[in-house]
């Protein structure tokens, strides 16, 4: 007996004909004209409303919007005193009897160029080559409004219902959505009862398959400042009598991590692996192996004819997964009060500054965390030197809620037809502040946070590249769920 297709079932294979021209014909030249627009976070562009560049990209992206002439649209831009720009639009639901919204997520406020970049490219300088479209924010994650209005397009044309859908597109999500949460207590009755979140700002274990992204780990950035002197001083007259402030840092340091090993001493930064992520991992280690960490570009050398590559912290593709997902990590993402190399003479320095980026497991509350080491660093610094350490931004992780069955069953499916494999389970090192707010406020919701930052893709580092074809069937894949979901809340009364 031939199993009968639901009434008004997606056709994957014509959704992915017709988004993928929509990507070919229209979005690449909308994100390369995005790209080329340094919208860059109020943290590293505190003049930004001056600039006026993060209301550009908004603008740009609401104009767009807005031409796409999607039926039963309305947007507005947002603006609350003070802080940045939010895209809200709300779509009707076509789907009768419907009470449950899609709450569609991304950000368009970027990272800092940084350095290294190869000599064609830039972050501001677009480049479409062998399917990836290079360059600052345009997989991190610019594409996604442009992706989530060209899937709720493919549902319209086949004539598919589904429920009512909002997007939330801010423009400060790289300073760790300082300004969202006061948007969301504004939109909050706007949006309705939310059952599923798309959010398209995570990554991708490889690019066979769609990935669902079930952890994301917490975060707590700051400077910490290390002052000895008042002004510099000739290193013959004083060293050895006036401690160098880099090893006072150094010391300080020590007390917050094991420098042999990385690991965070303070055990309450830390937290157990649940059972059900556990297993997932083992799952997600088998299907990439040496690739977890193989897809990193490691510093190498030749040596006696071979070339010697610098190593990871583990080569066992479990705990590797583990440990950029589930464990604490303290990194130093920038230091002040060092000149430059040409510029260095034989003088003491007055201060060493250096930024910290610490990342927290999932469970671990970031405020707590962030008052626990300003304690920390602070306290009796050695030789009663000045330490401060001024918070930044912190944000909680977050641990997905259990996953229903229609939504297993529906992500699956999206694999499957758009892959051919079946959707894998992984967790994630970074953080996207938004979805422990959404979890809290929306507690029942399903979250179908995915995207398209799968390996050497490099996110905020040089040569960051979206993966057109990765996202022309991600976009396909969004459409066939979203048709899942308004499915499975009939089958019920069809059932009966």
């Amino acid at each position: 007996m031939n199993a009968r297709v639901p009434p008004h079932a997606l056709q994957p294979a014509l959704a992915l004909e017709r988004v993928s021209q929509a990507w070919d014909n229209d979005i690449v030249r909308q994100l390369t004209d995005y790209i080329a627009i340094p919208a860059k976070s109020p943290m590293f562009s505190p003049d930004w409303a001056e600039q006026g560049l993060l209301d550009t990209v908004v603008r740009n992206a609401a104009a767009w919007v807005e031409s796409q002439k999607v039926e039963g649209l309305t947007l507005e831009i947002v603006r609350l005193e003070g802080r940045t720009p939010v895209l809200f639009f709300e779509i009707d639901a076509t789907q009768a009897g419907a009470t449950d919204t899609v709450l569609m997520y991304g950000h368009l406020d970027k990272q800092p160029e940084f350095s290294g970049w190869r000599n064609d490219l830039g972050p501001w300088t677009p480049k479409y080559e062998d399917g990836k479209l290079y360059g600052r924010g345009g997989a991190d994650d610019g594409y996604a409004v442009y992706a989530s209005i060209a899937a709720v397009q493919e549902l319209k044309r086949q004539n598919v219902p589904h429920p009512r859908i909002v997007g939330l597109i801010e423009t400060c999500e790289e300073s760790g959505s300082r300004d969202l949460l006061p948007y969301i207590d504004a939109l909050k009755p706007r949006m309705g009862n939310v059952a599923l979140v798309v959010c398209l700002d995570s990554g991708a274990g490889n690019y066979d398959q769609l990935w669902l992204t079930t952890s994301l780990r917490g975060m707590a950035t700051g400077t910490l400042k290390v002052e000895i002197l008042t002004e510099g001083i000739h290193s013959g007259d004083a060293s050895g009598l006036v401690p160098s402030s880099f090893r006072i840092m150094r010391q300080v340091l020590d007390r917050l991590e094991d420098s042999a090993t990385g690991r965070l001493l303070p055990q309450s930064f830390h937290c157990e692996v649940p059972a059900d992520r556990l297993a997932q991992a083992r799952a997600t280690a088998g299907i990439l192996g040496e690739e977890v960490y193989k897809r990193f570009p490691w510093a190498h050398y030749d040596c006696g004819g071979s070339t010697t590559f610098a190593l990871p912290t583990t080569t066992d593709p479990l705990q590797a997964l583990l440990k950029r997902t589930w464990e604490p990590t303290l990194s130093v993402t920038g230091a002040e009060g060092f000149p430059a190399l040409q510029d260095a003479g034989n003088v003491l320095r007055p201060y060493t500054a250096f930024k910290l980026s610490l990342r927290l497991p999932p469970l671990v509350d970031a405020a707590q965390a962030v008052q626990e080491l300003k304690a920390l660093l602070e306290d009796n610094a050695p030789y009663q030197a000045k330490v401060t350490f001024q918070s930044m931004s912190g944000a909680t992780g977050w641990n997905a809620p259990a996953t229903t069955p229609w939504f297993e069953q529906a992500l699956n499916a999206a694999s499957q037809a758009h892959f051919g494999a079946p959707c894998g389970y992984i967790g994630q090192g970074g953080t996207i502040p938004l979805m422990n707010m959404l979890s809290e406020g929306f507690p029942t919701a399903q979250m179908m946070v995915c995207g398209v930052l799968g390996p050497k893709s490099n996110a905020h580092g040089p040569n960051e590249f979206l993966h057109v074809p990765y996202a022309k069937k991600l976009t396909a894949a969004v459409a066939q769920v979203i048709a899942g979901m308004a499915q499975q809340a009939v089958a019920p009364a069809a059932a009966g």
